[in-house]
């Protein structure tokens, strides 16, 4: 059964979010158990409800899991005679690295050339969002963005560029707090070394 939490600030903007009243009660139990491994204790004040909103954390980054990112693009795909570049760029990235359930933030930048049909625009960052609430690797989740826009939307060329910075590398391990990691994945057009120039060259620029 799913519970609906609503926050209501002094704008009147509601907030509804959704969560599973099992899972919640499930993970919880495992949080409470992490902090007393760690020595401290989930019944000081200051962590009584610590378990019960990391779990509510936990289901919400992960919330990609009950999504379709190709239904989605399907909800909003129309018929155009539209052949050009269409980029959105500086899309916000949040996601959990999965070799370490830290954090990895930053933005991707998609670009597809329609043949035929064209998406609402705001269906590709939804769908980034969707495949970014899992457990996920930088590399794979480029890919999974490509490939979602390809099949689905049959362009004749998608092309990915995510930016990323990394907690795990920045907070741990080898503690670099200014490296960023760069992927990018094409397909079709984008293949062609002055298509993909054109690509880069557009989300480097700020034309406003």
């Amino acid at each position: 059964m799913l519970n609906e939490e609503f926050e209501q600030d002094l704008t009147g903007y509601k907030k509804i979010d959704h969560y599973n009243d099992g899972l919640i009660d499930s993970i919880s139990d495992m949080y409470k158990n992490i902090l007393n491994d760690m020595g401290e204790n989930p019944n000081r004040e200051g962590l009584v409800k610590t378990p019960v909103r990391a779990a509510k954390a936990m289901q919400f980054l992960t919330q990609g899991y009950d999504l379709n990112p190709a239904e989605i693009l399907r909800s909003a795909m129309f018929k155009e005679d539209y052949s050009q570049m269409v980029i959105v760029k500086d899309i916000e990235v949040y996601s959990l690295c999965e070799h370490h359930l830290l954090p990895f933030f930053g933005k991707a930048h998609i670009a597809y050339i329609p043949n035929g049909h064209i998406v609402g625009l705001s269906k590709l960052p939804r769908i980034v969002d969707a495949f970014a609430r899992r457990l996920q690797v930088q590399e794979r989740l480029t890919n999974e963005i490509r490939d979602c826009i390809q099949e689905t939307l049959n362009p004749t060329g998608v092309a990915v560029v995510m930016e990323c910075s990394h907690l795990c590398m920045q907070m741990r391990g080898v503690q670099k707090q200014n490296s960023v990691t760069t992927t990018s994945a094409f397909t079709g057009e984008f293949l062609k070394d002055a298509t993909r120039k054109e690509f880069i060259s557009l989300i480097g620029t700020k034309l406003h």
